[in-house]
């Protein structure tokens, strides 16, 4: 009996390896937002961050300074008043703004409100208006020299009301961010409450739990992400702070400064004093300080929700 050996494995006949066909055809889906996102957003921040890294001398013209700009805004205590103006706007409009959009999302979600739908409306009515329109209406409203507040001075028999004095004007635009955004996050927090199933309060209802155990244990926990999504949409709005301050300028010139915000200083660096380069740094710095403060909420808001 003979037995054949193997052919060693040089001698074997090589095998075809598959070849796996990529299907391009996904990119093409893609390729319309891939080329407006590089050109509307990477575009302009690249080109940013450019002329961040230059300076316009008067010998020499435009050259290259590296982070020199940085270090002037750094330095610039226009900037870090505007920043310090912008930071304690936040830290004070945006919880009440959260809270009052919070409470009425839940009033509106009881089933002890009448006419649920028709408040829902009204008090999403303002974020319907444009935002100049609503600055503009407001500014009429709080001229002491005419409209409502000079009408209530005129019954007070004083100049009692001024919304435009320095020690008042951060409040009186707080009071016009709060009017047309708790529309919008009540919005948002009362279609994360229509997510809960019922089968949760039928348990609550149970085991006896009350309407004000129901909202703690049940509504609040479960618009939790909801809370993270409008607190960085409002973070990022209340860094972004422009539109109101730059429209009521001209009613209250000597209380409205060029640099009363961040993105104001950015808009008149460029726009009014032809510097660019500086512009653009003022904007990169605060593009960074809100990417890294929303990090971090949405970070701690993903942990707590994690638990």
């Amino acid at each position: 009996m003979t037995t054949t050996a193997a052919p060693p494995p040089a001698l074997r006949a090589p095998r075809h390896r598959r070849r796996t066909r990529i299907d391009d055809r996904g990119w093409l889906f893609v390729a319309p937002f891939a080329i407006v996102f590089a050109l509307v957003f990477l575009a302009p921040l690249v080109y940013s961050v450019y002329l961040s890294l230059f300076r316009d001398q008067l010998v020499g013209g435009n050259a290259f300074v590296g982070f020199a700009n940085y270090i002037a805004a750094f330095n610039d205590p226009k900037f870090w008043d505007g920043l310090g103006r912008v930071s304690l706007f936040l830290v004070v409009q945006v919880p009440i703004m959260l809270l009052l959009a919070l409470a009425a999302a839940l009033a509106i979600d009881s089933a002890r409100l009448h006419a649920a739908g028709f408040y829902r409306i009204v008090i999403f009515l303002p974020y319907a208006v444009p935002a100049v329109v609503a600055v503009l209406m407001w500014g009429y409203i709080y001229g002491d020299q005419f409209g409502l507040t000079r009408n209530l001075n005129d019954l007070l028999g004083g100049t009692f009301v001024q919304p435009f004095l320095p020690e008042w004007m951060l409040l009186s635009i707080g009071n016009i961010v709060t009017w047309q955004f708790v529309g919008y996050n009540m919005l948002i927090f009362y279609s994360s409450l229509k997510t809960i199933p019922g089968e949760l309060y039928e348990a609550a209802s149970i085991d006896g739990a009350g309407a004000w155990r129901t909202i703690f244990s049940i509504k609040i926990p479960a618009v939790r992400g909801a809370v993270v999504i409008a607190t960085i949409f409002s973070i990022i709005g209340s860094f972004q702070l422009f539109n109101e301050p730059n429209i009521l300028k001209p009613l209250a010139p000597n209380t409205i400064t060029t640099f009363f915000t961040p993105n104001m200083y950015a808009y008149n660096l460029s726009f009014a004093g032809q510097q660019y380069n500086y512009a653009a740094t003022v904007a990169i710095i605060m593009g960074v300080i809100t990417a890294v403060i929303a990090y971090v909420v949405q970070l701690r808001g993903s942990r707590q929700e994690a638990r």
